[in-house]
This record gives C-alpha cells, sequence and structure tokens, in this order.
C-alpha cells in the first residue's frame, strides 16, 4: 500500500513539473516575440524618417528641429533714461518755535496733515499776566493824557495874563516845558502800550506762511520758552522734493528743468516732477553730486520716505527689444540670438531704459541679429532652430 501511494505521487511531482516547464518556454517565447516586433517598429519609423527628410541614419529630423520666433529690432528713437533713488522732503521746510517770550501752551489747534494759512495760529499761550500789564500801561497812557490837558490849560490862561503884566515871559516858558514835557509823556506812555501789545501778539506761535504742517512737538500745559526749540515743522506751500545721489557723469547729462518721474516706496503710480537745483560740488569720496527733483504735493509723498526716480536725459538710437527676449544671469543681461546654420548664439548685452515700448539695449547687440522672442530659456547654446521672423514693435 505504501508503495502504491508512493508512486501516485510520484506520478504528481513529475506532470506538475512538466506544467512549469511547459509555462516558462511559452513565456519566453512570447517575450522573444514581443522584442522582435517592437525592433521591426522600431526599425521601419527610422527609416521613414529618414527617407522623407534625407537625414542620414543617427542624425535627428527635420521634425525634432523647434520653431523659434524671432526680431530683428534695428535702431529706433529712445529715450535715454537715469534711474536714481533718494529720500522725499518737504522744499522749503518751515521750523516754527517761540517768537516771544513765551508761558504755559493753553491750546494746540492743528495736527500734522492740516493745511494752514498765514498768520494762523498753531499754538495758543496762556496770557493773563500780559493782560493786566497791557491794561496798566493802557492806564498810564490816560494819567498822562490828563496831565498834558492841564499843563495845555494852564498855559492857555498864562498866554492871557501876560499882556497885562501879571505874569512874566519867565512863567510863560515854564508853563510852555511843562505841557511839552506832558505831551512827551504821553507819548511814552502810548509807545510802552504798543510795545507790550506786540509782545502779546508774539505770544502765540503762528504759521509764518501758508503750508503743510508735518510735525508737532508740543502739548497743552507744556512751558515753553524761546528755549524750546522747534515746535512745529511745516512745508511751505505744500511743496514738495526728492532729493537723489547720481554718480559725476549722470550729473552731467542732467540740466536744471529735467523731466522726472518719481515713484515713492508703496505707490503704484509715479508723480511727474522736474530737476530744480542739481549740486555744484561733487562728493570727493562717492564721486557723486546731489539732484534735487521739485513735486507737487501729494497724499503719497512723506518727507523722510524712500522713493524711485526715472530722469529723461535726452534721446538716442537704439535696438529695442521685448521683455522677454531679454535674460539675466549672474554675469549680467544677454539675449539669445540666431546666428550661423540657424544655430543659438549667446550675446551679452547692457540693458538701457525700461519703457512700455520694450527694453532699449545700451550696447552688445548692431539691431541687425535675428533675436530669439520667447522660449530662450529652453534652449542652449548650440542648439539648431528654425527661426519664424517676427515684425520688430515700434
Amino acid at each position: 500500500m505504501d508503495s502504491l501511494a508512493g508512486s501516485t505521487q510520484s506520478y504528481y511531482d513529475k506532470a506538475e513539473s512538466r506544467r512549469k516547464r511547459t509555462r516558462l518556454i511559452i513565456a519566453v517565447v512570447l517575450i522573444a516575440l514581443a522584442l522582435a516586433a517592437a525592433w521591426y517598429a522600431f526599425s521601419s519609423s527610422k527609416e521613414g524618417a529618414a527617407g522623407a527628410g534625407g537625414a542620414a541614419p543617427g542624425t535627428p529630423g527635420e521634425a525634432s528641429i523647434p520653431n523659434v520666433t524671432v526680431v530683428i529690432p534695428g535702431r529706433q528713437s529712445v529715450q535715454a533714461m537715469i534711474s536714481a533713488n533718494g529720500t522725499i522732503a518737504a522744499r522749503r521746510e518751515m521750523p516754527v518755535g517761540v517768537a516771544g517770550e513765551g508761558g504755559q501752551v493753553v491750546r494746540v489747534l492743528v495736527e500734522p496733515g492740516q493745511w494752514v494759512g498765514a498768520g494762523q495760529p498753531l499754538a495758543i499761550i496762556d496770557r493773563s499776566v500780559q493782560a493786566q500789564q497791557a491794561a496798566s500801561l493802557a492806564a498810564s497812557i490816560r494819567v498822562a493824557q490828563a496831565d498834558a490837558d492841564l499843563a495845555q490849560a494852564e498855559l492857555t490862561r498864562a498866554d492871557a495874563l501876560v499882556s497885562r503884566g501879571f505874569i512874566s515871559k519867565a512863567d510863560i516858558d515854564r508853563k510852555r516845558a511843562t505841557r511839552d514835557a506832558a505831551n512827551a509823556r504821553v507819548r511814552v506812555a502810548q509807545a510802552q502800550y504798543a510795545e507790550s501789545q506786540a509782545r502779546n501778539g508774539r505770544l502765540n506761535i503762528v504759521a509764518p506762511a501758508a503750508g503743510l504742517v508735518l510735525t508737532r512737538q508740543v502739548e497743552p500745559g507744556q512751558i515753553v520758552s524761546s528755549g524750546s526749540g522747534v515746535l512745529f515743522r511745516m512745508a511751505r506751500g505744500g511743496e514738495m522734493e526728492m532729493m537723489a545721489q547720481l554718480a559725476e557723469a549722470d550729473l552731467a547729462r542732467i540740466p536744471v528743468g529735467t523731466r522726472a518721474t518719481v515713484t515713492p516706496v508703496g505707490a503704484v503710480q509715479g508723480i511727474a516732477g522736474q530737476v530744480w537745483q542739481k549740486s555744484p560740488v561733487i562728493d570727493p569720496q562717492t564721486r557723486q553730486g546731489m539732484v534735487r527733483i521739485a513735486i507737487p504735493y501729494s497724499a503719497e509723498l512723506r518727507p523722510g520716505g524712500f522713493a524711485d526716480a526715472q530722469l529723461i536725459a535726452g534721446s538716442g538710437e537704439a535696438p529695442l527689444l521685448p521683455e522677454s527676449a531679454v535674460q539675466s544671469s549672474a554675469e549680467g543681461s544677454f539675449v539669445l540670438v540666431v546666428g550661423k546654420d540657424n544655430k543659438v548664439e549667446r550675446r551679452a548685452v547692457k540693458v538701457g531704459s525700461v519703457s512700455d515700448a520694450g527694453v532699449a539695449i545700451a550696447s552688445g547687440l548692431t539691431g541687425n541679429e535675428r533675436v530669439i522672442v520667447l522660449a530662450g530659456a529652453f534652449l542652449n547654446v548650440g542648439d539648431k532652430v528654425k527661426p519664424v521672423l517676427q515684425k520688430s514693435s515700434n
């Protein structure tokens, strides 16, 4: 019985082994057929492409050469621009302090950012003591005037009696001198009162001219005097300016009256202005000079803030390219051009002014090159391309 069972098991093991071997042979045959089919398809496609394009086996066909858009920029009239940056300031800043004897501040009437007129009070100083002094001087005028009236009356009566011999000539002279002295005391009292009024008028802190209040350094209850320093700062007429440092060569190209566009930090739109003053000296350390650009008041202008400026320094002829054609690297700006045999070449360029019309090329191109407009980032120097000419923008 055991012998029979062992024979049966051996039979089944051999049958299973034959089935596995058969499946393995079938799998190997199928893989070989698939590889043969793939090789045949690849060889047929390669031979067809070579026969259609006339390309030799092993070289790229025409279908693999990319099309690129190129432009021949020529030379166009462009404005020469000079870029600068600097700070915003009041064109004519007016520091305002105590002009009189000072005292305790009762009220402050303005806040930074307010417009004021010439002579408008900015802060009120207590004048209770000065008002009493003025009243006393006004009373002294009336006393002196009464004395002068009395002296005049006595002189008039004496003149009526001198012809009768009741009063001597010397008495008349003394009375006339008394009358003149009384009149002089009246004028002295009037001058003292006027001085007091002028002093009181200078107690309040007022705007020396119309303009914009920039800062306030005083509060009610504060004791101020002529030594208190600047209490308010104002921009006369609200006029502003940008102060920018320019290189010596650029400064020579910027005459007074040059138009400029100033863009404060955070602003979207630039503000038109013009150069109203440039430094007559050059800093020997930095080789730079100051340019001051006058700009009208705008809510976006804040003295002490930072701004950029574009100054128009004349016009000239230069190639003009779209911004997409100009690329940058660690070595600087460059463009890709289609050179001999339609192969990609790299040209280092110096960028001039940038405007809505495009990027002016200061140096590096003559204007007759075929410059790649798009897809420059996906090309390498030496790649062969099919250039498609596009008209240059005007």
